[in-house]
């Protein structure tokens, strides 16, 4: 049998499908087997390229590929879809990714850690349980307002006024009383929660070298600066800040209208909870920013003047996308400089 060059694997739950292709690209060898019999195969295999699309447990697979001194390839699925050919199946998956893999413009994406890896699940139970939180919060609006309770905007208006209807004893009838405490009690036990895990991040930021740089970043706190490096790892993984802002989808689309270039929204390509977790620090740190006498202050100001808030929000959100990659490739804190014109 000619020696395999590149092995595709498309993973499954319990049964993975894999195909090797030798030198010139023909396939050599089809095979389904299940999941923890992919490395015992790769072990008996001279060092090869071990391609595989990015989803759930390919890094934790790809660490033990890479100690067999195997060249392991992972891929963003959208990016191996193109390759897959008519009647797909498990074993064209798998026949695609390694075909993928051998493209010379390909983009990979980088090996996690476990650190990267456990931060990345620490977001991930934050998220869902702030979604836990929105819901019960707007639930709780809604069975108030059906009895003609209308609050405020702002979740410290909703806590006071349910105190004040909590004591009121005719405000709201007694089966309603009961659950409406039972879900106050439900709200600030998902606050605690929360609160313990940005506790945990801030935690992490102070001991990691690379959360401490980007925490010098204006409106870049504990929370952006884990979920930036769990996600990234290094800067080396794109060649420009602006790569970093474009992998976001804060790069704005552009079209040619009577020969002069337009700007449009936003792509909105990318890891959206990184850009959803950017924008909210653009939007916090904006107003102390755009008051500063500095070259960024004076960029806010003529910005604000002429566009609509949430749009300078998103520009200082792609703006902040390239200051971490220039922070994290040169190792050196952010420095907000000082405009010529100030003093």
């Amino acid at each position: 049998m000619n020696e395999i060059r590149v092995l595709g694997i498309d993973l499954g739950k319990d049964v993975c499908s894999v195909v090797g292709l030798d030198e010139a690209g023909k396939v050599v060898l089809r095979r389904r087997m299940r999941r923890d019999s992919v490395s015992k195969l790769a072990a008996g295999m001279p060092a090869c390229v071990m391609a595989m699309e990015a989803c759930c447990g390919t890094h934790h697979l790809g660490r033990q590929l890479c100690e067999q001194g195997h060249d392991v390839r992972l891929m963003s699925p959208e990016y191996v879809r193109p390759y897959v050919k008519a009647q797909k199946n498990d074993d064209r998956d798998a026949e695609a990714i390694a075909e993928a893999a051998t493209r010379p413009t390909m983009r990979f994406v980088d090996l996690k850690s476990d650190e990267q890896l456990d931060m990345q699940s620490l977001h991930r139970a934050r998220d869902r349980l702030v979604g836990e939180r929105t819901a019960l919060i707007n639930q709780l609006r809604a069975i108030l307002l059906e009895r003609g309770i209308v609050i405020a905007k702002g979740r410290r208006k909703l806590q006071l006024r349910l105190e004040q209807l909590l004591a009121e004893e005719t405000a709201i009838g007694r089966r309603m009383r009961v659950l409406i405490e039972d879900m106050r009690d439900e709200w600030r036990a998902l606050d605690n929660r929360i609160g313990a895990l940005d506790a945990e991040f801030a935690d992490l930021a102070r001991t990691d070298a690379s959360m401490r740089l980007l925490s010098t970043i204006p409106g870049i706190g504990p929370l952006n600066a884990t979920a930036f490096v769990a996600s990234i790892g290094k800067a080396e993984t794109f060649g420009r800040g602006r790569d970093l802002a474009a992998w976001l989808g804060l790069v704005p689309r552009q079209m040619t209208t009577g020969g002069k270039p337009r700007l449009l929204g936003i792509t909105k390509r990318g890891n959206g909870y990184l850009r959803r977790m950017l924008i909210h620090g653009a939007r916090a740190a904006l107003p102390s920013l755009a008051k500063g006498k500095t070259p960024m202050g004076e960029w806010l100001r003529g910005l604000l003047s002429r566009a609509h808030m949430n749009t300078a929000v998103v520009a200082l959100a792609a703006k902040m996308a390239r200051i971490i990659w220039a922070v994290l490739r040169s190792g050196r804190p952010f420095e907000m400089a000082a405009s010529p014109s100030a003093g």
